[in-house]
């Protein structure tokens, strides 16, 4: 359940200010966490997890559309509204931020392939704040959306898409992992981002024909966690969310595609402004909370977590033929993909590191885990549950992310058990059918020029 940073994108504004100030409290001895879990007469999800040990809470407004939702021609537009529901609604047509400032809270949004949120972390007797801007763009966004927004935040993702993809060494990788495992016609068959000509033809008409589509009450979930009432919180959530001002619209229905086949290794090599030529291997997976995505992450850890792992320790420390190198399992809701991605050292050759790498995964695929390297796995797991778990914020898009996929919000038990249930044999035999080295795409990053270099 763990996604690469450079496969979501964010709001590139946040304010922050309390979240520096105090520090997290340990982590529970025991998983015994609160999730209330209702819905509104007009379809909207809520989810509430009451914590008192800090006084802040945090609000997430999730909606359940992200790229895949998004139609031929149209790519791009759900990480367009991150940036459009920021600047200004109906009844606060300013930055979005604003009100935050003065009262330490931070707030920001993001998109993936499967939906947008947006959040905001604030003390505690500001939680009305909060859920009234939410409110305030989920139900009156359109009236204050003007021609001159819309430009202005278009041009502002266009040169998103610059500043993380097409400017910065390797940046393109992920479009490139994009273009060649899914087909175009599949959900996944196009970046978050978007394209500078979908978003250039982008009219006015078409994105407030995207938001009235996807961005009313039915196809989103309010989150709440933190320190605060049940039925205070009720009360402002059904005040701010459950009136008859707006359309309460439908839920959006799953794109539907099967999991894309590779038969045969496909090689792509694409030439960028680096120093060190870089591989990148991957095969599709199984979808998050999906039998195998868990022993996925598990044998990610067994890989390349730690100077012992079984890629890092004969490619970096022995050969010393790599940099670095990493493995992931990019975990998403129709289906997933796994990567093991590495850098080559300093006066090695891409041969080299080919040879190298595939004679590493061939043996590290050869036997289960042994019960340090499982034990060591599960734990670093563990720790970053509870840290997820801890923090408001992090809470609240763990609770929404189970109910967008599996229907409940309180699946935290479950969750873990996926983990720690996994055993060497368990792992070993999801990493030997899903890892074939005889079929899986390959992206080579070389010297060279840019491909294609920025767009305009």
């Amino acid at each position: 359940m763990r996604l690469p940073a450079l496969l979501v994108s964010g709001a590139l504004f946040a304010v922050t200010g309390l979240s520096q100030a105090t520090p997290p409290p340990k982590p529970p001895a025991a998983l015994s966490l609160p999730v209330e879990q209702y819905q509104l007469d007009n379809g909207l999800t809520v989810l509430l997890s009451e914590d008192h040990r800090l006084p802040v809470v945090a609000a997430e407004v999730r909606y359940l559309v992200g790229s895949a939702h998004e139609k031929k021609g149209k790519s791009g537009f759900a990480h367009l509204f991150e940036h459009l529901m920021f600047q200004g609604s109906k009844h606060f047509d300013d930055e979005y931020f604003k009100p935050f400032e003065p009262i330490g809270g931070s707030v920001n949004g993001t998109t993936t392939q499967d939906r947008t949120n947006f959040f905001e972390r604030v003390p505690s007797n500001y939680l009305d704040v909060a859920l009234w801007m939410e409110s305030d763009r989920m139900h009156h966004l359109l009236p204050a959306l003007s021609q001159d927004k819309l430009d202005n935040q278009r041009d502002v993702v266009k040169n998103e898409r610059r500043q993380r993809y097409e400017n910065p060494p390797y940046g393109m990788a992920w479009i490139y992992l994009t273009e060649t495992l899914y087909p175009a016609s599949h959900p996944y068959g196009h970046s978050v981002i978007g394209s500078h000509a979908d978003l250039s033809a982008a009219s006015l008409d078409d994105v407030k024909g995207f938001f009235r589509e996807y961005y009313g009450p039915a196809n989103a979930v309010v989150t709440v966690v933190g320190d605060f009432r049940p039925d205070q919180a009720k009360a402002l959530v059904k005040k701010y969310f459950g009136g008859a001002e707006g359309s309460a619209g439908k839920r959006a229905a799953l794109p539907t595609a099967s999991m894309p086949k590779i038969e045969s290794i496909v090689h792509v090599t694409k030439t960028d402004d680096v120093k060190l030529p870089r591989v990148y291997l991957a095969w599709h997976t199984p979808a998050i909370f999906a039998p195998g995505d868990a022993e996925l992450d598990l044998f990610s850890s067994i890989l390349t977590s730690g100077k012992t792992s079984r890629l890092y320790k004969p490619l970096v420390y022995d050969k010393k033929v790599a940099k670095d190198v990493e493995a992931f399992q990019a975990s998403m809701q129709l289906s997933s993909f796994y990567v093991v991605q590495v850098t080559a050292a300093p006066g090695k050759t891409l041969k080299e590191l080919e040879s190298a790498l595939l004679d590493a995964l061939k043996t590290a695929l050869a036997t289960p885990p042994s019960d340090d390297e499982m034990k060591r796995a599960v734990n670093g797991y563990k720790k970053d549950f509870y840290e997820r778990v801890e923090g408001a914020v992090s809470r609240a898009s763990t609770l929404s992310t189970y109910y967008h996929a599996t229907g409940k919000g309180d699946f935290l038990k479950q969750d873990l058990a996926r983990y720690t249930g996994a055993t060497p044999q368990s792992v070993h035999a999801t990493a030997t059918k899903w890892l074939d080295l005889g079929r899986y795409v390959r992206i080579d990053i070389v010297q060279g020029a840019k491909a294609g270099g920025a767009q305009q």
